[in-house]
Formats: C-alpha cells, structure tokens, sequence
C-alpha cells in the first residue's frame, strides 16, 4: 500500500517540477525578451535594372544589409547550408542534444574544440544577442536559452530568414544577398553550386576567408563544403567536380561600384522625399554601364589634369536611362570626382541648332535647301562669326546645320524670336537659364543660356521619337513625361541633315549604324559637347572643367566626337529582341526639285530664273522662298533693261528692251563668280547709260561688319577677307590703315585680302568718284582665349557675351 500510493506522490512532484520549470521558463522569456534584430534597418543599395548592385551605404551601425527571404534565395544554397551546419533544423527544438554532448565529450577528451555542437537556430541566437557570442560555457548557455527562445516565437522559416539576413560575411557585409551581390555581383537566386558553397563557408570565419583578400583560403573552405555535400550524396559527383573547377575571385569591395553619382542622387531625392528604403531599383544597364565607365577612363590621359567628362545614354522607346557617368573618375578629387555633370549648368555652345532648324521648318520659313547667307552681318550691334574664322558665301540650311555655321543661324533666329525659341524649348523639359535680369537673345543659339547634359539629351530624343522630346528616367517607377517640340516631318528632316555628316573628318563615317550627331563648344572653351542618336539610343558626351576654367584647344568636334562615336560602337547594332519601328518616312515630308537663289520649287519658277537646281525635302507640300533681303527690299527678281547686248538705263534708252532678272541676296555679292549671276546681269553697262548710283545711294563695304573681333582659326595666324564695295563706281581702292592693301581681286569686283597682324585697324574703300567707306575692326591672335562655337565682338552688348 505504502509503495502504491509513493508513486502517485513522486508523479505529481514532477508534474509541479515541470510546471515550476515552464512557469520559470516563462517568467525569464518575459524578462529577458529577444532583442531586436538589426536586419530591421537594412542599408540601402541602388540596383541596376537586373538587380546589379550599383553601390551600397552602410547603415547607422557600419553593416552592409541587404534583405532577402528563403524564397529569394537558391535553392543550392539553402541545400549546402542545411546540410553542412543543421542537417535536423526543422526536427529540433533549437538545440541538438546528440550534438552538444558529443561536443562535450570530445573537449573533455582532447581538450580542446574539436567539433561544434551549435544548431542553426543557436548562431542565429549568437547573432541577436551580442552577449551570447564567444565559445566559453555561460555564452553557450545563454545561446541554448536564446536558441529555446527562438524556437517559441519564431516560426523555422523565420528563423532561417533571419541566418540569412544576418550572417558575418566579412568586412562591413551581412547576409547572403549581400555577399551575393558583393562578391559574385549577382542575386543570391542565381548562384552556382561553387558559388553556394563558397557562401556557405564564408560565415565560419569572415575575415580569415574572405574571398577578395584570402583567396585560397576561401577555395579550401568552399572545397570542404562541397566535398561535404557529395559525401552526403545531396549532389552529384560531377556536380562537385565541376564545381571545383571554378576560380575563387571577388574584386575589392569598392571596386564593385557602377554609377556611384547616379545612385547618389537617388539616395539624395529618397531622403528629401522622407522615403526610408532599402533597395532602389535604377533602369540602368549593368553591362552598358561598366562598359561607358571603362570608355570614359580610357580617355582620361588624353586630357588636362583638372578635366572630366561626362556621359548619358537614354533609351528612345522607354525614356529609359541605361548609362550615367556623372565624372570621369570618381576617385579623383582633382577632377571634380563628386560633381556631377550630367546634372550640371553649363552653356550648350551650337547643341541648339537642330532644334531651330526644326522649329523654323514647322513655321514654314524655310525647307531643307533654303537659301542661306553666311557672311559678316550685324544684328544690332551683336556681329557672330565662324569657328573656322572665314565665310562660305551662300549656303543651304543642310550645310549650315551640317557645318554648324554661327551667322546663318543667329539670322534665322532672329526671323523666329529669341523668346518664342526659348519659350518653345522650356515647354518641352530644355529650359535656358540666362544671366540674371537677362532676356532671351540672339546669343541663345550659340550658348548664351545654360542648360544641362540631362536635358539637353532629353530633347535630342525628339529626333527619334517624332518631334516628342522626353525626361530622361532613372527609376522605373518614374512616368514617362513627353512633349512635343517638333512635328514627325521637322524631326526626320532634321536627323536626315544630321545623319549625313558632310564635313571632313566625320568621325562617324565609319560607323556600323547611322548617327545623327551634333557638337557644341561654349565660350572660351568651357565646354566641349557631342550628341547623338540612333534607332535605339540618345547619346549625349559632355568635356571639360566642373570649375569653368577655359580649356583651350578642347571643342567638341576634336574632344568629344570621337568619344560619343566610341560609346556609339559599344552599344552595338540595336538588340534583336526589342522590336524597333522601321524607320519612316512621315506623310507630310516630300522631296521637291527647287531653284536658287528664288528658293522656289522648280515646277513653278520660269526657267531663266533657276541659276542652280537642288532636291529640298519640304514639310506640308510647303516652299517657302528665300528669306527676304535685310539690305535690299523689294524681292530677288527686278526689271532690267537691254540693248545692244549691255545694259541700259530706261530714261536713257526709251527703245530698250525691258526684262526680269533674279538677283542673289545683296550680301552674297563677294562671294559669287560671275557665272553664277544672272545672264542679264552679267551683261556690261552701256557707256553713258550706267546707274547713278549702283547698289544705293552710298558706298558699303560687304564682308566685314564695324567693330568686328577677328581671330584665326586654329592652327592659323591669318585671316582672309573678300570683300565688296557695293556702290562703287569706276574702280575701287582698298587701304588699311592708310596704307594701300595689297591683295588680289577676282570676279565680280571681289577683293581678297590676308590679314596678319594683330591689334586695331581701319579698312577703306576709295572708288573713281572720290566717296569711301570705312570699317574699323580688330585682329586678335590664337594665344589669347577664344571662343569656338560663340565669335563674339566688341560691339556686342554685356548680356550677349
């Protein structure tokens, strides 16, 4: 009876045990609460559009984090680390008692540390709780105590996410997405079984096996574990055979970056917006990306110490950003390493050209092959002249654009309106800061203005997307925001011109895709500019100092041409799996056969007034004529008189045969021979039946405006002049400086002079009849800072400079 009623006794003192024991438990849980753990504050990192990452900031307490989940993760991976650390993870309550006391066992033996007896679930306990970490008997007892913890509140796969998110992985690393993307530059779901096992082992000993200083320490770790796995018979032989194969190799940590200005903005406009995120994904190309970055460094011996560059690369279909190199090196302070130039203000030199051309087309000013006048003109005291420092005479609108001549462009400028120009641009995301308290002028298409890299490429977009130019975005959240700038027509008329090059020298002659491409060079040699695009792409390449200094001998037809025409053969042909629409030509666009120098179509104009025949493509069946004459109104087609095969004048031969005769703009006069005339204009005057006063009332000197600044062109110390007198009667003189000029006359009373001494002059003309004019003008040599693209002269207001 005694025995009977002990056993009822002893059962129920246990029982109170184990309750105590719970309650205790429970008691101490509550106590001691698990702390925090710090993957809740990830770092951020910027992504590239496949999840490369770009760059990465560590967090408040110096880690590198960067979440993930076991179902983001490779299978292989969580093969390896099951197998190779926990193998009864999801059986045991947190600790493995078989495993402890074998621990125990072999350090009471040995001891020493032979084998570990820590589950999973105990190193993440480790890693929650500082004071657990170490090897002496009260941290593996506060581990075991944690790890039960763990096991009470965490689900198993909770757990797991926790040693994935938080495991050393050397340096500032943490986590296996991290290391992933650090080391392997690539997602944790796509690592290979070497790769697993390399991240596998690496938590063992994070310093010791770090794979981008002890390279062949981390082999033997990764070949330990792989070894592991076929013992275990989880993989293959062959797998792991292959797998050894594979080279250990991870570059230094902060040579992994790509974009690092780029990801800097965004990291910049996420604070401003108050958003705290962990990953911000970038629409940019890994692989494009690495490639403009290495392109750019290539460059960088070819250009002064404090130089950088600058480039962006823009998807036309998307307005997707899929390359951005704010500087050249961003490790080099000397060259403005952390300035960013793709957001930077600077003056866009000729870059503005296209978009006038353009912009006149759609007003119906002028068609493809309008008439043109590049000579000296004066636009109220604002006289541009030529990079090249000479004039061509009569040029078409594809020339001028072609040849980015200055004179042509500031006179269809101004038919436009310096302010509707500016005004159309804004609307369409290009804005032009102007100096303060400073109007829109005619310097604006020549680089009065500032403007960004950003927008200027933006805008060229236009080109490839019929006339609607967009923002550039960086994030793929980002709407797309277009406007329009130009019609379809004006923007394939305009890439056409453009396209064809014509210059000497096109850089891209060569090269295997079409280019429509335009350089720009600020004042002073400030900035050096080069855009381009393609079916696929916008391209925009910006040179020089982020300090402003002058950079003399740098423009962008010889610095930045030919690296836009580099970057332009690393993209390569466009990629077969994204559909391109077939290139077009639009509705509204035709070409027509017109005639010079009326400007009209040749269907239309009498025969004897089409002294040239050009093919034009026109927009809207418009052709527009010349532009009018700014000297001498009236129209290009005036009444002559005839008789006897000369000249006369009507009051002084009643019987004289009257007809109509074309005339070329009044200002074009220097630069024409006299086959290029009119027939009848050609013909000699009769003695004593000459006008009075040919050309106007006064005498005027044609090819060099009053107060004109004149510098040779590079690799020149002269300047050649041809000149006209328009009203001279019975020969003409030319002095310079009171001294005859010496020079030789050709057709059409042309005289060509060479200039090459510096300083102030006077040039005069002294016809038969005693009248002159006079001109007085300045000659300045190459040594002294010049501008390339933007000739201005002393007579040229403060606002236009």
């Amino acid at each position: 009876m005694c025995a009977a009623a002990a056993k009822p006794e002893r059962r129920r003192r246990a029982e109170l045990a184990l309750a105590a024991l719970l309650v205790g438990a429970l008691a101490l849980d509550f106590a001691c609460p698990l702390p925090e753990p710090t993957a809740t504050a990830p770092t951020l990192t910027v992504l590239a559009a496949d999840g490369t990452p770009l760059r990465s900031w560590q967090s408040i307490d110096g880690a590198q984090r960067h979440p993930t989940t076991p179902e983001a993760v490779s299978p292989r991976y969580l093969e390896a680390l099951l197998h190779y650390e926990d193998r009864w993870f999801h059986w045991h309550p947190g600790v493995n008692p078989a495993a402890l006391a074998r621990a125990a066992w072999q350090w009471a033996r040995h001891g020493r540390i032979v084998s570990g007896g820590s589950t999973l679930t105990m190193q993440v306990a480790r890693l929650v709780d500082e004071k657990a970490a170490g090897r002496s008997l009260p941290a593996k007892a506060r581990q075991i105590a944690r790890a039960l913890q763990l096991e009470l509140h965490l689900s198993k796969q909770e757990i797991l996410a926790l040693y994935l998110n938080l495991a050393p992985m050397g340096g500032p690393l943490e986590g296996v997405e991290t290391a992933s993307r650090a080391y392997l530059g690539k997602p944790a779901a796509d690592l290979s079984h070497a790769e697993a096992a390399l991240l596998v082992a690496l938590p063992q000993s994070p310093t010791r096996l770090r794979p981008d200083r002890a390279v062949q320490a981390a082999q033997n770790a990764r070949d330990k574990v792989l070894t592991r796995m076929q013992t275990l018979g989880v993989w293959s032989a062959a797998d792991v055979a292959d797998a050894k194969l594979e080279r250990v190799f991870a570059p230094p940590l902060r040579a992994r970056w790509l974009a690092p200005l780029a990801a800097e903005r965004l990291r910049q406009q996420a604070r401003r917006n108050g958003k705290q995120e962990a990953v911000i994904q970038t629409t940019l190309d890994a692989g494009l990306q690495a490639r403009l970055e290495q392109l750019l460094a290539d460059r960088l011996n070819t250009l002064p110490e404090a130089n950088s560059m600058a480039a962006l690369v823009v998807d036309n279909a998307t307005l997707e950003v899929r390359g951005y190199v704010g500087s050249a090196d961003f490790t080099d302070s000397k060259r403005g390493a952390h300035v960013d130039m793709v957001r930077a203000l600077r003056s866009p030199g000729s870059t503005l050209k296209p978009f006038l051309y353009a912009l006149a087309l759609d007003e119906g000013l002028i068609h493809s092959e309008s008439l043109l006048i590049d000579a000296p003109q004066n636009f109220g005291g604002y006289a541009p002249g030529n990079f090249q420092a000479d004039f061509s005479g009569p040029v078409s609108v594809a020339e001028a654009l072609q040849r980015s001549l200055n004179v042509p462009a500031v006179d269809l400028l101004e038919r436009l309106g310096p302010e509707r120009f500016a005004g159309r641009l804004r609307h369409a995301g290009l804005r032009l800061r102007m100096p303060a308290n400073a109007a829109p002028n005619l310097s604006l298409i020549l680089g009065g203005g500032s403007t960004s890299l950003e927008e200027l490429v933006g805008a060229y977009t236009a080109l490839a997307r019929g006339g609607l130019a967009g923002r550039p975005r960086l994030t793929p959240d980002q709407p797309v925001l277009d406007t329009r700038l130009m019609s379809d027509g004006a923007a394939f008329i305009v890439r056409e011109i453009l396209e064809s090059g014509g210059r000497p020298g096109n850089p891209f002659r060569e090269s295997p895709q079409r280019v429509a491409w335009k350089t720009g060079t600020s004042f002073g040699f400030r900035d050096a500019w080069a855009i381009g695009v393609t079916d696929r792409y916008t391209m925009g390449v910006w040179v020089g100092r982020p300090d402003g200094t002058p950079n003399p001998g740098h423009f962008g037809a010889n610095t930045s041409a030919p690296l836009l025409r580099d970057i332009a053969a690393a993209l390569g042909p466009a990629d077969s799996r994204q559909q391109l629409a077939p290139r077009r030509q639009p509705a509204t666009v035709r070409d027509v056969a017109i005639c010079w120098p009326l400007g009209t179509a040749e269907a239309g104009t009498p025969p004897a007034h089409c002294l040239q025949h050009r093919m034009a493509w026109t927009l809207d069946g418009a052709v527009p004529p010349t532009l009018p004459d700014r000297l001498q109104p009236g129209g290009l087609v005036t009444a002559a008189w005839t008789q006897g095969g000369r000249r006369v004048r009507p009051d002084c031969a009643p019987d004289a045969t009257k007809a109509e005769m074309v005339r070329w703009p009044t200002l074009l006069g220097p630069f024409l021979d006299a086959a290029q005339l009119d027939p009848i204009e050609r013909l000699p005057w009769a003695p004593g039946c000459a006008p009075r006063t040919p050309g106007g009332p006064a005498l005027r000197i044609v090819g060099l405006e009053p107060g004109s600044v004149l510098r040779p062109a590079p690799g020149r110390h002269d300047v050649t002049l041809r000149l006209q007198a328009l009203g001279a009667q019975q020969g003409v003189t030319w002095l310079l400086d009171g001294q005859l000029a010496s020079g030789a006359e050709s057709g059409a009373g042309v005289q060509v002079l060479t200039l090459k001494q510096p300083g102030s002059h006077a040039l005069t003309a002294l016809d038969g009849r005693g009248r002159w004019a006079r001109v007085g003008f300045e000659m300045q040599l190459p040594a002294r800072n010049t501008s390339a693209d933007e000739r201005m002269t002393k007579a040229s207001p403060p606002s236009l400079r």
